[in-house]
Order: structure tokens, then C-alpha cells, then sequence
């Protein structure tokens, strides 16, 4: 049975992220370096703020269009809510 990740990443400036994955620790690792040309490598999105898991592909999706769907400061309380030093939660999934 596979798992699926609805995640939040985030860099200094605090530009937020919102992402799907069936991989979040090769997911994140791609963050962190840069490696996908685009939004999250323009704005160096590498901080891993929030995540969610399912065992449904369809529920990530839904839950990621969910998220984006929301205003700024409520993507801001679910972070809070968990997270609210904003700590990075893959800090030292590579050492």
C-alpha cells in the first residue's frame, strides 16, 4: 500500500509551497537542491514546514488543490498550528 504526502515548503521570506508526492523524503531532498527548474527553485523553497500523509492519491489531490485554494493566512495557521517556530522537519533527514 502506497503513501501519499500533502506538504508545505517554505524558504526564508517565508514563500509558501504547497506540493503532492508519493516520495516526500526525494521530494524534499529535490527542494532543498534545486534540482526541479521552476517556482520552488526561483524562490529557493527548501524548508520542509508541514505534511500530511493518506494512503489515497485522489485525497492528496484533493487536499493539495484544498490548501491552495485557501488565503495566505490561513495556510499560515495550519503551519502554526503544528509548527510554529516554522522549524524545518527534514533538517537532518540527510546527514
Amino acid at each position: 500500500m502506497r503513501t501519499y504526502y500533502v506538504y508545505i515548503m517554505t524558504n526564508r521570506s517565508r514563500t509558501l509551497y504547497t506540493g503532492v508526492t508519493n516520495n516526500l523524503a526525494r521530494r524534499v531532498y529535490e527542494h532543498k537542491n534545486h534540482l526541479i527548474p521552476g517556482f520552488t527553485s526561483n524562490y529557493k523553497t527548501d524548508r520542509l514546514v508541514h505534511y500530511e500523509s493518506t494512503p489515497s492519491i485522489q485525497a492528496a489531490i484533493r487536499r493539495e488543490k484544498e490548501i491552495k485554494g485557501w488565503s495566505r493566512a490561513r495556510k499560515i495557521a495550519l503551519v502554526m498550528a503544528d509548527n510554529p517556530w516554522w522549524d524545518d522537519l527534514a533538517e537532518d533527514w540527510y546527514d
